[in-house]
């Protein structure tokens, strides 16, 4: 139950944002919020990025990184090219069919292409992270993304994970790099069904970050990192305990399973950060560009925060309560 306040609150927000509550929290009808999701294309934050796209179907005319990105001037990575754009549109709800009707994979397919050795963007390249926010993007709009779901099973490393830094020669995974490939296989099974193949590959993934508690490195059973608990909205390519939590809910709903039970210290520091008015705080968002602030300074209450927090303990506590 979602208090006066708290649902007043977050009800008061951008069509991509109040549709996610309206399913996820206040339990409204499909056609509520089905409703409220297709604004996300012609209100707010959707409809702002939809019309910075370019031409060739590009943002910021790059892959991963804007045309003419130079590194050693920029404070931090822009956040402004094709991948992340394509991130926020999907993970704000737009209906694919929008970018379809711009003939969006086509275009991409004929005039963009990896940073890393010019390579095809719908055929991936070596970065973990990179390929599943392809797969993910790819399943959503149709494109054909098989080969890199097959690059997933062979990349897999022994103790479960994945790391995107195996092309340096690492063989132990990455939390960071486990989650994000994970939340790839995880939209590829929900929206084709997946493969034995796939859901093992994903038991295998998330039994690494469970076997750690979310939290914990095995050699010296201390927290992996200081941004394991170190909650931000947007969190682009950051492992931390909310995010990862957000996922196995999700992975939980396809599956119809109960949480884990080796969630449950990570699902305290959740809860522990939750203000005594059920809101969560801003932590300290990823430096440079962006096309518009989709949140609020750090230290202000945030309502993307609250909603994902809110709804992983929701879940749990379906459970545990």
């Amino acid at each position: 139950m979602v208090a006066d306040f708290l649902r007043n609150w977050l009800v008061d927000s951008d069509p991509a944002l109040r549709w996610q509550v309206e399913r996820d929290l206040l339990d409204e009808p499909s056609e509520v919020w089905e409703a409220t999701r297709a604004r996300v294309a012609t209100e707010g934050f959707g409809a702002r990025l939809l019309a910075l796209q370019d031409p060739d179907g590009q943002w910021a005319g790059g892959a991963f990184f804007p045309a003419n990105f130079d590194s050693s001037a920029a404070p931090g990575q822009p956040w402004t090219a094709t991948t992340w754009s394509l991130n926020s549109l999907r993970e704000w709800g737009l209906d694919p069919a929008v970018l379809r009707a711009r003939r969006t994979v086509e275009l991409l397919d004929k005039n963009s292409r990896w940073e890393y050795d010019n390579l095809p963007y719908w055929g991936g390249e070596v970065d973990c992270c990179i390929n599943a926010w392809t797969v993910a993007n790819g399943v959503w709009l149709g494109a054909d993304v098989e080969g890199i779901v097959q690059w997933f099973l062979e990349h897999q490393l022994p103790d479960g994970g994945w790391n995107c830094e195996w092309v340096e020669g690492s063989t132990r995974s990455s939390f960071h790099s486990t989650l994000n490939s994970l939340k790839g296989l995880l939209e590829y099974d929900t929206a084709l069904g997946g493969t034995d193949e796939t859901r093992a590959a994903r038991r295998a993934g998330e039994k690494y970050l469970l076997t750690r508690k979310l939290l914990y490195t095995l050699s010296t059973a201390e927290k992996v990192g200081p941004w394991v608990d170190q909650f931000f909205y947007p969190s682009r390519w950051t492992y931390n305990a909310l995010n990862a939590a957000d996922y196995f809910r999700q992975a939980s709903l396809l599956d119809g399973t109960a949480p884990d039970p080796r969630m449950e210290e990570a699902i305290g520091i959740i809860r522990a950060a939750r203000q005594n008015d059920g809101t969560w705080l801003q932590g300290h968002p990823h430096p440079g560009e962006v096309w518009f602030a989709t949140d609020v300074p750090e230290g202000e209450r945030s309502k993307w925060l609250t909603l994902i927090g809110t709804r992983v303990l929701t879940w749990w506590d379906s459970y545990y309560g």
